[in-house]
């Protein structure tokens, strides 16, 4: 059998070189050598990794026009994710963060069993796994997840803080038809298998700011946003914090009493949840309305002093709402970080 032939990439104006496989895309094997350049939904829909071919051939996969428009490959832009290299390249990155390049860990898979699948609320469940070895992440960043036997792998973003541990959890939004989110419902048990491949994402948390955290989530969204709370808390930081939800009725909040232990350890923080339809049952005597008015009418009347970062997870249609409320805000778009949630039905 042949040796696979292996071609350098050099990616500019970081001057970062890496080698890539033929038969590997760019992005994967940049996940591999723990060069995190920027990425989203690693399938060629998202732009999130859009770049400029300066040099070499290349060859790109299915992917998506809304992504990479007809006209944009004609002046030499990929996607990184669609990439594949059939000689060294030179690319020009579009968009890049250098504290993310600090920070990169590479990608490796990590067995493990589950070990517990809990209802927070009628349609959201928290799902506990024990890894065979620690996984090194950023809190705010995901893994995907695959169960053997069932062929199927979704990406979902840890609930759990980077404590260097072997247990992660993970609040997941359950769907009838949900191409994972279904196994939980009485075919995932404790004790079956589960492997997790990570980490993913660049909507983790930045530390050692001083200025307002804004946290707007919606749904499962909660996961990756409970994990930067709870590294905060863990990290002896202090700054002033209002964390959004959004959800339906009173009946979809969870982890109430948690926020409240929260709420004791800092010195400003704020949990801000809003119901967006409040019934007379409900007696709910808090914000109403849909999540992104209720940021643009708090942060309106605090004016929140300082330099702001932002972290918004959740539905897309929520996450395309609170982005220009943001910066409407103040907030500097570099320092928005988000993560939109998309179902994967079967």
């Amino acid at each position: 059998m042949a040796d696979v032939a292996v071609h350098t990439v050099r990616f500019e104006p970081v001057g970062i070189e890496m080698d890539v496989n033929e038969g590997e895309t760019v992005l994967d094997a940049a996940f591999r050598q723990g060069i995190s350049v920027m990425h989203g939904c690693k399938e060629g829909q998202c732009a999130s990794c859009k770049s400029l071919l300066i040099d070499g051939e290349i060859e790109l996969m299915k992917y998506s026009t809304f992504a990479l428009m007809e006209s944009e490959r004609d002046t030499d832009h990929i996607l990184l994710c669609r990439t594949l290299a059939f000689s060294d390249l030179t690319i020009e990155l579009l968009n890049y963060d250098e504290d993310l390049l600090s920070r990169s860990i590479a990608v490796k898979s990590f067995p493990g069993t589950v070990t517990a699948i809990e209802s927070l609320t009628h349609d959201i469940c928290k799902l506990t796994i024990e890894l065979e070895a620690p996984i090194r992440f950023w809190a705010g960043q995901y893994v995907d997840l695959e169960v053997p036997g069932h062929g199927v792998t979704r990406a979902y973003s840890m609930a759990s803080p980077p404590n260097g541990g072997t247990t992660l959890a993970f609040i997941i939004k359950q769907y009838a038809d949900g191409a994972f989110s279904a196994l939980l419902s009485g075919i995932l048990k404790p004790g079956d298998a589960i492997v997790a491949k990570g980490p993913y994402g660049t909507c983790f948390r930045r530390e050692g700011r001083t200025g307002p955290l804004i946290l707007v989530g919606g749904g499962s969204g909660m996961s990756p946003l409970w994990s930067i709370l709870s590294d905060h808390v863990a990290s002896g930081e202090q700054r002033p914090i209002r964390f959004f939800y959004g959800a339906r009725t009173r009946a979809d909040l969870f982890l109430l009493e948690e926020f409240a232990g929260h709420a004791a350890k800092l010195p400003d923080f704020r949990f801000i949840p809003a119901l967006s339809h409040a019934t007379a049952e409900d007696a709910w005597e808090g914000e109403t309305g849909f999540i992104h008015e209720v940021v643009a009418r708090t942060l309106k009347q605090e004016r929140l002093q300082g330099d702001m970062d932002a972290y918004s997870c959740g539905p897309p249609p929520m996450i395309d709402a609170v982005l220009p409320i943001l910066q409407m805000a103040g907030v500097e778009p570099e320092r928005i970080y988000f993560d939109k949630f998309t179902p994967a039905t079967r």
